[in-house]
């Protein structure tokens, strides 16, 4: 199973969609709320979504070495394999 990771906002529908697409199949997987970040940690985060996701757009979901950004189901899926 390839790591994944997520970059999200606490207050966005979309993340908290990303969160329980993983959470409902048990799939282990790490998040960021950015908005709760505050500071050197806040801006040294959003300089790593840039990294992935130049427009700063939330999820940004990292799995293996492949990028999704925003919530889409069916690439989700394939991106796990299922």
């Amino acid at each position: 199973m390839p790591k994944i990771r997520m970059f999200t906002l606490s207050t966005c529908i979309h993340c908290k969609r990303a969160k329980a697409f993983f959470q409902q199949r048990q799939v282990p997987f790490e998040f960021l709320d950015v908005d709760l970040l505050q500071g050197k940690e806040k801006e040294s985060v959003l300089e790593e979504v840039g990294r992935y996701n130049p427009e700063l757009t939330f999820p940004t979901i990292l799995i293996g070495g492949e990028v999704i950004v925003g919530f889409n189901e069916e690439r989700l899926k394939r991106a796990l394999g299922s």
